[in-house]
């Protein structure tokens, strides 16, 4: 993962090689379970697998790291090498489309 233009916090990955998406949240629990539960049905036919962890839990093995938006800035000092997309709504957020569009089609994803 590397550095985007204009900013050391955003950080860029293939697609492709996305192998773990982390749902991070606060706690841990609640809210992040809903989303890993809707995000490992949609990317389970890209071999990628999706857990829920609190902030401060992150496994090292996570590729992407997606997060309430309110919460992007603490997830991005806790994983500073790793992809962070924030999201509004917890079902059905561009954020999460946006996702599945880079696995599938294997294209750069920012975040």
């Amino acid at each position: 993962m590397t550095p985007t233009c204009g900013s050391a916090d955003v950080r860029t990955i293939d697609g492709a090689k996305v192998r773990k998406v982390v749902v991070a949240c606060d706690a841990g629990m609640g809210s992040s379970v809903l989303v890993a539960s809707q995000l490992s049905e949609t990317l389970a036919r890209y071999a990628v697998s999706v857990q829920h962890a609190s902030i401060n839990e992150i496994p090292d093995d996570a590729d992407v790291v997606v997060c309430q938006e309110a919460l992007v800035v603490r997830t991005r000092r806790a994983v500073p090498d790793r992809v962070v997309l924030g999201f509004r709504l917890f079902l059905g957020d561009p954020a999460f489309a946006r996702l599945a569009r880079a696995i599938r089609d294997g294209v750069l994803l920012a975040g």
